[in-house]
């Protein structure tokens, strides 16, 4: 077990409302359970909504590392904790029916003794960044409405981004058993080290990726050391705060405005012809990923038109990026920060998975054929669009080129993939049979 000493948290890392359970310790992470089983609650606080993760877990252990499985989820209604700045009572009255539910199932003897957490991702770190009065306010409140419930809460929380992605590439690695397995003759096998894959996650806010890269990482801020099932894992990890899906969009209309500042009227290339929405410039400068001109009227209505332009769509996404801003004899990802060359295997998630699982692109498609359907659907007027899927809601029907033509942009030239790496990328929701991002590799009690 271990010792008193050492500090420790496990919390949910989130983005897009998939939730990760994590550990967070000092210096070197390692994971395990105590004696007996035991229940556990995890509030994912992601930037689009909130999720309520129940985790049981037996004292079956290999190599002072216990095996978790997920109880119950209970999807929060209402929006992310983020949202609710302006009204930070309603973000704790939000979490009252997910823990009702929780009441239900968790034995009532066992309540008091179940560790409750909440961890926040990008939407709160946005939120400390523009006003930390508020996000404190948010934590307050929700930290309120928790401990009028009887169970052990441990404490809310935001992760750092690297906390984030790095924990999700445990989750990914734990599911798909790479880090240990149980075998058909009731032994514990430890997979070779190369087997590990990597984890690339989008949210609304920011974006992860994780991964071995299989040689010294030269940066040290992007290394995270862990000690899972007896094996060290050195893994690279970085995430790149605004650009998330969500940001991303929006910086991207903020960055069209640019070109004529004056004017009311912004020319989207992203957005099917025939397409028109109205925004205020409050709304879209209400970010610290979109600063606002130095002079301007947050009253403004300003009218985007989509041109459904492919080709002036891909341009303009990739003036979101600084894709030359690295140093001699270093590999950088985008914007100046070292990533060493990809290796192995890559799972992506939340944003990823969506936005290519509504144009059918998940399934292994080789990239001629991927650049080739996302070219196409941008290519489409407002009218033929909304036929693709009659019966979705129309709210983000606008943004999925955009949002396809932001991903491959960022896979491509971001995170370095190309013709003969793509198909090393596997686009999945979830795997095996819990939610996509729910790590279950650890429960630390002192």
């Amino acid at each position: 077990m271990l010792g008193q000493d050492v500090r420790c948290l496990l919390v949910v890392a989130a983005a897009s409302g998939i939730a990760t359970l994590i550990l967070i310790l000092v210096q070197v992470k390692d994971v395990y359970l105590p004696a007996r089983t035991k229940y556990g609650m995890v509030f994912d606080a992601g930037s689009s909504h909130t999720a309520l993760y129940i985790y049981q877990w037996p004292a079956d252990k290999e190599n002072g590392t216990g095996i978790v499985s997920q109880a119950e989820a209970c999807t929060v209604q209402g929006p992310g904790i983020s949202s609710y700045a302006d009204n930070p009572a309603n973000a704790g009255a939000s979490l009252r029916a997910c823990l009702d539910k929780a009441m239900t199932i968790i034995p009532a003897e066992q309540q008091r003794e179940t560790p409750t957490y909440l961890g926040a991702t990008a939407g709160m770190r946005l939120l400390r960044e523009r006003n930390s009065t508020k996000a404190d306010l948010v934590f307050a409140e929700v930290s309120k409405t928790i401990k009028q419930y009887p169970v052990d809460f441990r404490g809310a929380r935001i992760l750092s981004g690297n906390e984030e992605g790095s924990f999700g590439w445990i989750t990914i690695n734990y599911l798909l058993e790479t880090l240990i397995r149980f075998s058909f003759t009731g032994m514990w096998i430890h997979p070779e080290t190369a087997a590990v894959v990597g984890a690339l996650d989008l949210g609304g806010a920011s974006t992860q990726i994780t991964f071995h890269p299989g040689c010294a990482i030269e940066d040290n801020s992007t290394e995270v050391l862990f000690r899972l099932y007896g094996t060290n894992y050195s893994v690279y990890t970085h995430s790149y705060l605004c650009y998330g899906e969500n940001q991303a969009l929006k910086k991207l209309i903020a960055s069209l405005r640019e070109e004529n500042l004056t004017s009311q009227q912004i020319s989207h290339p992203c957005y099917p012809k025939g397409y028109e929405e109205n925004v205020t410039a409050a709304a879209l400068y209400d970010s610290p990923c979109v600063p606002a001109p130095a002079a301007h009227d947050p009253s403004q209505i300003l009218t985007v038109r989509g041109t459904g332009a492919p080709a002036e769509c891909r341009s303009a996404i990739q003036k979101l990026f600084n894709f030359t801003a690295c140093g001699a004899n270093r590999t950088c990802g985008f914007n100046g920060v070292y990533q060493p060359p990809g290796h192995g295997q890559f799972f992506a998630f939340s944003g990823f998975y969506s936005v290519f699982h509504f144009l059918n692109l998940t399934s292994g498609h080789p990239l001629s054929d991927v650049s080739a359907t996302i070219e196409h659907f941008c290519a489409k007027d407002w009218k033929e669009v909304q036929m693709v899927d009659p019966g979705m809601n129309k709210t983000r029907l606008q943004d999925y080129c955009a949002a396809s033509t932001y991903i491959l942009t960022l896979l491509l030239q971001g995170y370095k993939f190309d013709n003969q790496t793509w198909s090393n990328i596997h686009f999945h929701r979830q795997v095996g049979h819990l939610p996509g991002k729910v790590c279950c590799a650890a429960w630390v009690m002192p």
